[in-house]
């Protein structure tokens, strides 16, 4: 049976078993089987990779491997320039908007409370999560490797264990978005921009303990949800400082 040699670089070997990370190994294959189909075999989704090397030459996932071939796997790169090389997305993984599968409600919470444009919404299927991130140019936050390894899908990432202010920070410098932060901008029930609205336009929605307090507010022009500088602000702001600081060290 035919067989090809494979090593998987930083990242992409939390994905593989123990005996296969950080070092070359071989892998059979069957019949005419084509690069992509054969790493996501291996445990690793697609979106996870931006470069192959096949016998030393950059290939794209239509590849088909040959008996003998030897495959390097490199994760994707941002901060590095690989334009020369063969391109596996047409779209560079770096966009602005995101949509969270079902197991991630307090990592949307606190994107969200940092400003980043996150879609979500628990009813959704797994087919549905797709169609949206095609049709709205959305990069897939998720727990399932089973998601990211849809032919489908083309801008995706895995999310590791981890705190959720770890889990935020890998996605920040993943992305290279921290530049893309505007705390408390955005809509925590629904991700619509917030705009400043006058106290006396809202009075009789605010508790009579708030009017006296507070004199700054700002409201949601889709649910109509009103924001003011209360103890749940000032909870969402140590959280959001916590994760500004880790990005920082």
């Amino acid at each position: 049976m035919p067989k090809g040699t494979f090593r998987f670089y930083e990242e992409l070997n939390d994905f593989l078993p123990k005996h296969r990370r950080k070092t070359a190994f071989e892998a059979e294959f069957k019949g005419k089987r084509s690069i992509k189909d054969m790493i996501e075999a291996l445990g690793v989704p697609h979106t996870e990779i931006d470069l192959i090397l096949v016998n030393g030459k950059s290939v794209d996932f239509n590849y088909i491997l040959q008996n003998g071939d030897r495959v390097s796997v490199y994760p994707v790169f941002e901060s590095l320039n690989i334009t020369d090389v063969t391109l596996l997305r047409k779209i560079p993984l770096r966009r602005h908007k995101y949509i969270a599968d079902i197991n991630l409600g307090d990592i949307v919470k606190y994107m969200r409370v940092l400003g980043f444009d996150l879609y979500y919404d628990s009813l959704l299927s797994t087919r549905e999560i797709i169609e949206i991130s095609k049709r709205e140019n959305r990069v897939i936050l998720t727990k399932s490797r089973k998601l990211l390894k849809f032919k489908d899908v083309t801008h995706g990432i895995f999310i590791r264990p981890g705190t959720t202010t770890e889990q935020i920070r890998r996605i920040i410098d993943y992305l290279d978005i921290k530049d893309n932060i505007k705390p408390f901008s955005r809509c925590l029930r629904c991700n619509t921009l917030l705009k400043s609205v006058l106290k006396e336009k809202i009075l009789d929605r605010i508790p009579p303990k708030t009017k006296e307090f507070c004199d700054e507010y700002v409201q949601c022009q889709s649910c109509d949800k009103i924001y003011w500088k209360g103890t749940h602000f000032i909870n969402m702001k140590k959280v959001v400082r916590q994760i500004l600081y880790q990005l920082e060290s």
